[in-house]
């Protein structure tokens, strides 16, 4: 999977997030958010900073991993779920389905 057509779509998305639009995150909040469950409504640099949820997230994106993405500090603060729309079909109801499944058996 290439990560080029995503770059509109991930712009779109940011247009959509205040917390991107100010530039500020909930960054208090950061580490509760964390100890919480990993699902794909969790913030994507949430998921790329915990090993096995990061593992689950490249093996169901095709071996790609986002977080090398070039626009993954436009996105980073957004969920799997809020970006798919934008998506241009790369992220698939299939997929956030396979991401919930694999999130939910980690430990």
């Amino acid at each position: 999977m290439k990560f080029a057509p995503l770059a509109a779509a991930f712009l779109l998305g940011s247009l959509a997030s205040p917390a991107l639009a100010d530039g500020h995150g909930d960054h208090a909040g950061h580490a509760e958010k964390k100890a919480a469950k990993l699902t794909i409504d969790t913030p994507i640099e949430t998921l790329m900073a915990d090993e096995k949820a990061k593992a689950v997230v490249v093996k169901n994106f095709g071996g790609n991993d986002v977080s090398q993405h070039p626009m993954y500090d436009q996105f980073k603060t957004m969920s799997l779920k809020a970006v798919a729309p934008f998506s241009q079909g790369m992220i698939t109801d299939e997929m956030l389905a396979a991401i919930e499944k694999d999130l939910a058996e980690l430990k």
